[in-house]
């Protein structure tokens, strides 16, 4: 009878034993199949996102000269009109993120600045110049980098960077609505993000 009982005992010791170690073995390829998704959304996510915007501007050019004692002036002038392309991108492959597998924590610890590229098409209309006061590379050189900086004015005051910025949250919601579904959280920096309003307050 003791023998029995002991059997009877070893073999409960046994079951158990074994369905503690399928639980925790569950338990693990859960986890590791959590951290595998959570590692591929971030993939997916990290590409080039690419807003893009058009300004066209027109400006007048002028230029007088004196000469001979201010006696004589000479002027060149001209109508310039600009066509530009805008585009302003976030390099998503350069997040820099931490999945921390053992607390289950996924951690934004950087967020690329956003790349703003400007192709101006600058064309030239009504150019009149006085033969001791024409057009010279300088004059060039010196009318772009003043449309440059207008164009650069334009793209602050306009709604481009905000749209971009919109489309960079879009895409970090991703991250988020994956980590919160299955049980993870998601930080910036030391900052927990409990909800999208969250994310929609980020300060690149």
């Amino acid at each position: 009878m003791k023998n029995i009982l002991l059997a009877v005992l070893f073999i409960a010791v046994v079951i158990l034993g074994f369905m503690y170690w399928e639980q925790k073995n569950n338990e693990k390829e859960s986890l590791e199949e959590s951290t595998a998704l959570i590692q591929k959304q971030i993939r997916n996510v990290g590409k080039l996102v690419v807003t893009e915007g058009s300004f066209t501007q027109v400006f007048t050019y002028k230029n007088s000269k004196s000469l001979y004692f201010d006696v004589l002036s000479a002027r060149k002038k001209a109508l310039i009109v600009v066509n530009a392309d805008v585009t302003i991108a976030y390099d998503l492959s350069k997040l820099d993120i931490e999945v921390d597998e053992e607390n289950r924590r996924v951690i934004i610890k950087n967020i690329p600045k956003e790349e703003i590229n400007i192709n101006p098409n600058i064309k030239y209309y009504d150019v009149t110049q006085d033969y001791l006061n024409q057009f010279e590379a300088e004059d060039y050189n010196k009318i772009k980098d003043r449309i440059d900086k207008n164009l650069q004015d334009k793209i602050e005051n306009s709604s481009l960077k905000s749209n971009a910025q919109n489309r960079l949250i879009s895409e970090l919601q991703k991250i988020y609505i994956l980590t919160n579904s299955m049980g993870w959280t998601l930080e910036y920096h030391d900052t927990e993000i409990n909800d999208n309003n969250m994310l929609e307050s980020i300060r690149i």
